[in-house]
């Protein structure tokens, strides 16, 4: 697709760039036209034309692929939540019945549709994002901590949290600010191998997010929040979840601050300013 519409545009691009050249040594050469106020307002009206149509050329293809994109998103989103609801209706049925052995099974199960859950919310969060500029809502930020790490509690068992939780209202994105605090509870355990507690603080209008882990220089503090960058190569993952959480925290006019030593561990710090009340 793209590469046909390069071509497209290059021979579009040619053919008018040729075309307003022959129509300038027209008025110039044949017609000898004297009067410039005219011959400018002729070229400004050409160039504008030609801008026009190769913009429309250029971005058309690209909203409708865009569009259906969306539209396959949609379909999907939709599709999933029928399957989802229908594996947690009948969770709930077979408990009830369950034998000791069968529901650790169960359980396990039950999990996993969480985690299912979770992607069909976050699929459901970027199509609002595409079609909505602001996603606000009232909340409270120790009530969202303690949610995720209901949630997340689970999947890394052999790690102890320790939190400290005052209330805190904000008016923020509150399903991105939930990916934000995932992305660095996970960041927190896995570049913790050797520890076991992971701290969690929220006191006024501030969340600090503590492992005692591998930590920092200076050097790799520089480039921390840069996209696909990883301290530790060794480490699973892509090395995007900070750049996200910069990103976002731009985006929210959120200060983001981070402390980390070698061996000593990494403190992220989020500050809500004005949209602590």
């Amino acid at each position: 697709m793209f590469r046909s519409l390069r071509i497209s545009i290059f021979i579009y691009y040619f053919l008018t760039s040729t075309a307003f050249l022959g129509i300038l040594y027209y008025f110039l050469a044949v017609a000898e036209v004297k009067n410039t106020l005219l011959l400018g307002i002729v070229v400004l009206c050409f160039v504008t034309l030609g801008g026009v149509l190769i913009s429309k050329l250029s971005i058309d293809p690209l909203e409708e692929h865009v569009k259906n994109l969306q539209e396959l998103s949609k379909e999907t989103l939709h599709e999933l939540n029928l399957p989802i609801a229908t594996i947690n209706t009948n969770l709930h049925m077979l408990k009830k019945s369950a034998n000791e052995r069968d529901l650790k099974r169960i359980e396990r199960i039950e999990k996993a549709s969480m985690m299912l859950q979770e992607r069909y919310d976050e699929l459901d969060y970027m199509i609002k994002t595409q079609t909505q500029r602001v996603i606000k809502e009232r909340f409270d930020v120790a009530e969202l901590v303690q949610e995720r790490l209901e949630f997340l509690a689970p999947l890394y068992a052999n790690t102890r949290f320790e939190t400290n939780l005052s209330a805190c209202e904000i008016e923020c994105d509150r399903i991105g600010l939930a990916k934000v605090i995932d992305n660095l509870i996970d960041n927190g355990v896995k570049y913790s191998p050797q520890s076991a507690a992971i701290a969690i603080s929220l006191d006024k209008n501030s969340l600090s997010i503590q492992d005692f882990g591998k930590g920092m220089d200076e050097v790799e503090l520089i480039r921390i929040f840069d996209a696909y960058y990883q301290a530790d190569s060794s480490t699973k993952g892509f090395g995007i979840g900070l750049s996200m959480v910069k990103r976002f925290c731009d985006e929210q006019n959120i200060e983001l601050g981070l402390k980390s030593a070698p061996n000593i561990g990494t403190t992220i710090k989020l500050t809500f300013k004005e949209l602590h009340r």
